[in-house]
């Protein structure tokens, strides 16, 4: 395992930037900050409340690179799409299977970098015209089991009530075991089960 990956020029640049924005007038604050891994990359999982929840959770883990899953249908606005690319960003498409997008996150991971996670697919509320109902996925679970990083779980609250100008919390907590002794597919949902019932303990403490 690698040593972790140091934020590339233009995330290091949206973080400085935002900083302020996130301690006043959101005033951001984290926890759990002693659970994150001092070497090498892993999978970071989070809930999911708000479009917004990937930079509360990435931030406060700067100088570390994080690595997001944006959807594909982001990437059709070229401005956006360079914007997502050069923050490193990657996409993959909803609601199938994507092996190129599982190789790139296998790939982060395994070089040192972050892959921030929301093992609920989508997020929990999105208003009258919501497509898509949030259940758990085994993702974040099989990209730590193939690239042999921690599963690290997370949890985020405040981000879906942004117009009151906060407070936004955000908890880590200690990795998850991965339990390796048989089937991968059985270990992922082994795992991911020990993951949402840790990222819900998580809420509660915020």
């Amino acid at each position: 395992m690698g040593d972790f990956r140091r934020a590339g020029t233009f995330f290091a640049m949206l973080v400085q930037l935002s900083r302020p924005f996130m301690r006043f007038p959101f005033r951001l604050r984290a926890t759990g900050l002693e659970h994150i891994p001092a070497k090498g990359g892993f999978v970071l999982a989070s809930n999911h409340l708000s479009n917004l929840d990937p930079w509360p959770v990435g931030v406060p883990l700067f100088p570390r690179q994080v690595h997001y899953m944006a959807k594909s249908e982001l990437y059709r606005n070229p401005v956006l799409r360079l914007i997502l690319e050069r923050a490193g960003a990657f996409p993959v498409r909803r609601g199938e299977r994507d092996p190129g997008s599982f190789k790139t996150a296998v790939a982060h991971a395994r070089a040192g970098g972050v892959v921030a996670m929301f093992p609920e697919g989508t997020r929990r509320a999105k208003g009258l015209r919501k497509r898509r109902v949030a259940a758990r996925h085994a993702g974040a679970a099989r990209i730590a089991l193939a690239a042999g990083v921690p599963l690290v779980p997370a949890a985020v609250k405040g981000t879906d009530r942004l117009r009151r100008l906060g407070p936004v919390r955000v908890a880590y907590g200690p990795p998850i075991e991965l339990r390796t002794n048989g089937a991968r597919r059985v270990a992922a949902q082994d795992a991911t089960e020990r993951l949402m019932a840790a990222i819900s303990e998580l809420e509660e403490t915020l």
